[in-house]
């Protein structure tokens, strides 16, 4: 129990800085959706997922790899100094590839009219991927608190700018203030640009803030570790890669089978309403930050697959309390929405947030192919979940809209669970508690399909029903120490 607790604290400071970043980011939502309309809105959406994307690729899965090589090798700093070295070589080959091609990628991306957002998101970008590493080495070192303190200035900064040029500016030229500073920085027509302006400022800054922790080693490069950490992590990149399919795709395809003049729209309530998921999704960030290192950590330790199993069975429980009350109390969330016009998309929330809950599983589950040095199977069951999300989007868009996205999200992350969970009892079975953790998932979906008929508008209902949530899980675990003493 000191072990999990220890997980469970790490997990809590983590949890700090993602919580913190993304209800902050979440609260910016009423604003955007005041300000920008659901084809603007889209058109960001699109490119933060082209973002993502370009994020995987660039990253080439050195961070786990830096995990599982700094817990191997004697010489962690070594480890490091091969991988970071790695990174800015092939930044530095992005931006020369990149940087002269900026107007023909904004014709591909349908802005043409405003290339420097592709000029500000390729920088993001460098700037992103070259701090990836030295927050890995914060969560190796076991410092989770300069992590969450550096997290949290990123986030405070992105913030205050987006209120500053989005608030602050418009509040002070309409209402006749004449700031000569203001006049030669703002320009009322820029529009989104300014959240990536945004954006690249607190990236750069968080950049600055972790230089301490990459001129704190002696900078080397092993080749042969580097062919070795390339071998491992190479799987982890077509993994991630079909990760970021399953996660972003939707939005490119929503772009591109939709009529035109629906498309951006449609894309924008979709993005909208799937902000509504954070709270299980920065739950599972979380989660990963403190999890990765105490899976490895504990991979050579006596009892480590009941560890594992053990984390997995709280994991549903609370990710099935989130579930129950992410929905019973949508009517007030969906207040964080404020244009109307975005509402219509409501009914994905409870598709995606159930996705959400077996994606947070298969994060779990993907335990037995890290420690046991069988990546490439990482990479078959994040293909094989690309291939479930787009077929099911092709299939399911054209009738269905973002629906079909949402049930797509859910089929995908469904069967990953399923097919992980096979194959881990072939090659590095994990005792879980398999009718428990049913119990748990069964428990919160039945609460809210009765919740679903039969609620009211002062929540009481929804308080009783969450209640009742709570009460079933501490009694079953009662019970579970009471069995466990007892053998």
């Amino acid at each position: 129990m000191s072990v999990l607790k220890k997980l469970v604290g790490q997990t809590a400071i983590y949890g700090l800085s993602s919580i913190v970043g993304r209800l902050l980011n979440f609260l910016l939502v009423p604003l955007y959706t005041s300000i920008f309309t659901v084809g603007e809105y889209g058109v960001l959406s699109v490119l933060m997922s082209l973002v993502a994307f370009a994020m995987v690729l660039l990253t080439y899965g050195l961070e786990t790899s830096f995990f599982h090589f700094a817990n191997k090798e004697r010489n962690s700093k070594n480890v490091f100094s091969t991988a970071f070295l790695s990174l800015v070589a092939t930044t530095l080959l992005f931006l020369a590839i990149v940087l002269p091609q900026i107007n023909q990628i904004s014709d591909v991306l349908h802005i043409a009219d405003k290339p420097i957002l592709i000029r500000y998101l390729v920088w993001i970008l460098a700037f992103d991927v070259l701090s990836s590493l030295p927050f890995a080495k914060l969560r190796l070192d076991n410092k989770p608190w300069k992590f969450a303190a550096i997290r949290i200035v990123n986030i405070v900064v992105n913030i205050g700018l987006n209120l500053f040029f989005f608030l602050l500016c418009p509040y002070l030229i309409n209402n006749g203030y004449d700031v000569e500073f203001i006049d030669s920085i703002y320009d009322p027509n820029a529009g989104i640009a300014y959240i990536f302006i945004a954006y690249l400022v607190s990236s750069f800054l968080t950049l600055l803030l972790l230089l301490p922790e990459i001129f704190s080693i002696r900078f080397s490069f092993d080749f042969g570790l580097w062919k070795r950490m390339m071998s491992y992590s190479f799987p982890l990149l077509i993994g991630g890669l079909a990760y970021v399919t399953n996660e972003m795709v939707d939005r490119v395809l929503l772009d591109y089978l939709l009529p035109k003049d629906v498309a951006s729209a449609q894309v924008g309530i979709y993005s909208a309403c799937y902000k509504i998921a954070i709270f299980m999704t920065l739950f599972i960030q979380a989660f990963r930050y403190g999890a990765e290192p105490f899976f490895f950590a504990q991979a050579q330790k006596k009892g480590a697959k009941e560890q594992y199993a053990h984390v997995m069975r709280y994991f549903v429980a609370f990710t099935g309390f989130i579930f129950l009350v992410v929905n019973v109390y949508i009517d007030i969330i969906k207040e964080f929405i404020r244009n109307e016009a975005y509402h219509e998309g409501l009914k994905i929330v409870p598709i995606l947030l159930l996705a959400n809950l077996f994606l947070g599983i298969y994060y779990n589950l993907s335990v037995w192919y890290k420690v046991s040095d069988n990546t490439r199977y990482g990479a078959y069951l994040s293909l094989f979940g690309a291939l479930v999300t787009i077929t099911f989007n092709l299939l399911l868009i054209p009738t269905m809209s973002y629906m079909g996205s949402a049930w797509a999200t859910l089929f995908c992350y469904g069967s990953m669970c399923v097919a992980s969970y096979v194959l881990s009892r072939k090659y590095y079975p994990i005792p879980y508690d398999a009718k428990r953790i049913f119990i748990y998932l069964f428990s919160s979906l039945g609460l809210y399909c009765i919740w679903t008929v039969w609620h009211d508008s002062y929540f009481a209902f929804s308080t009783l029903v969450c209640f009742v949530y709570m009460f079933l899980i501490l009694v079953l675990e009662k019970r579970k120490k009471r069995s466990t003493f007892k053998h």
